[in-house]
């Protein structure tokens, strides 16, 4: 991984390290990932590719397949364009295997897509006869590459290529010298930037200039409603996410889901799926469809189950919140009045008219909606039943000034509303059930 500040070069020194493997071995497939394809597209496909192409490789002649988005090399080798939103090419793209990945500002990218494209990191590809002499190697070794400019230590970028441990379950990686990372910033490509440029970073934030002018992951985001750690204050610890984590069970008579909680096995008396809408198409366009699972146990705590959240169309989103509500056996679904209208109780029922569904508006804004959930998990009332890396993640992100995460607090908006309607009978300072 290169980690560093904003127009540091990360992303040309790795496009370029791949187009050098892609003429090392003739026939060879690459990839390059961005979470939005709309990203990919002007900031690889047409920016930094042909910058690279032209100021390091001005003799190689490639062909640029501008309906599949792909190049092709003359001796046979191939860069595919790929976003991780975008299904149906995912899907296409992912049906090949590759001799290297490459996932572009890869902290807007969750966890769980990663794994699903590193499958395919598999090619096995001889290389050139000059380079295997050269090298003393006959095939091109597998290689993932990664960037960012590093969010908190959170993320699970920090977990593996620092704390080396698994992203979810923090187990210890079976080879961590195999994850390295290495940080450049902006000072080391003075050269290519305007002096101008600099006094921008400068006049920044301290929180932005750690990330975007230093490079370095922030160890906690001040005035954060959630942390996973357990926070000491004048007025005494405050609990982390960490400290009240439980584990999933099945009861033995029906298969009911159940939680285990320091040492007891508790029922769950109230289920509940939440979705947050973001008025998205599924194409990339925008924001992700939060779908949360929550439930209350007969203990009085709330439990966190399933973060199920999607960039799906209508239609898509609503199968899923459909098969959370059948899957948990949950009592009913709950979301958000939105763009001038019923839009999630229609999408829902469209999907299954017999879905129970309750219809919340929104009457103040994020902040204040979350303070009140804040407050149970200060309490030690709320439980995350497993790990659930990416809303964790934008839930530390969330402070009393509003997000500070990348893109829309979708995942952490959908907590809210379902513990709301589990904790607070759906009531309280944050919104009005209609």
């Amino acid at each position: 991984m290169l980690r560093g500040g904003s127009r540091s070069g990360k992303t040309f020194l790795l496009v370029r390290a791949i187009l050098q493997r892609a003429i090392n071995a003739p026939g060879s497939r690459h990839a390059i990932f961005r979470f939005r394809f709309n990203h990919a597209k002007t900031s690889i496909w047409a920016d930094t590719l042909p910058k690279v192409l032209k100021l390091c490789f001005p003799a190689l002649r490639v062909r640029f397949d501008k309906t599949d988005f792909y190049v092709e090399l003359p001796n046979g080798s191939q860069i595919w364009i790929a976003g991780l939103d975008d299904k149906e090419r995912v899907e296409k793209i992912l049906g090949a295997e590759y001799c290297t990945l490459y996932f572009n500002e890869s902290s807007q990218i969750p966890w769980g897509s990663v794994e699903i494209a590193m499958s395919r990191l598999a090619q096995k590809c001889e290389l050139a006869p000059e380079i295997a002499a050269a090298t003393g190697r006959t095939h091109l070794p597998l290689k993932a590459y990664f960037d960012c400019n590093p969010p908190s230590k959170l993320h699970w970028s920090f977990q593996l290529f620092r704390a080396k441990v698994k992203p979810g379950t923090k187990e210890a990686l079976p080879n961590p010298a195999d994850y390295v990372e290495m940080k450049v910033n902006p000072s080391d490509n003075a050269d290519n930037l305007p002096a101008e440029y600099f006094e921008v970073l400068a006049s920044m934030s301290a929180a932005k200039r750690l990330r975007f002018e230093a490079g370095e992951w922030a160890s906690e985001v001040n005035g954060a409603l959630w942390a996973l750690e357990d926070r000491q204050t004048e007025g005494g610890t405050i609990p982390g996410i960490d400290g009240h984590r439980a584990t999933l069970e099945r009861s033995p008579d029906d298969g009911r889901p159940q939680v285990r909680y320091a040492g007891a096995v508790i029922d769950l008396q109230r289920i509940v799926v939440a979705v947050d809408p973001s008025g998205t198409k599924g194409d990339g366009g925008g924001d992700d469809i939060g779908i949360v699972v929550a439930a209350k146990g007969v203990d009085g705590r709330g439990y966190v189950l399933q973060d199920a959240t999607c960039q799906l169309s209508p239609d898509g989103w609503g199968r899923r919140s459909v098969e959370m509500y059948r899957r948990w056996g949950a009592d009913r679904v709950v979301g958000e009045r939105n763009f001038g209208g019923a839009m999630v109780e229609f999408v829902v029922k469209t999907a299954d008219k017999s879905v129970p569904y309750k219809e919340a508006n929104a009457t103040r804004g994020k902040v204040v909606r979350a303070e009140p959930i804040s407050a149970l998990y200060e309490q030690g009332k709320i439980s995350h039943v497993g790990d659930h890396p990416d809303l964790e993640d934008q839930m530390c992100n969330f402070t009393a000034s509003g997000f500070v995460g990348e893109g829309s607090p979708d995942r952490a908006d959908a907590l809210v509303w379902a513990l709301t309607e589990l904790m607070l009978n759906g009531k309280g300072s944050a919104f009005d059930v209609l």
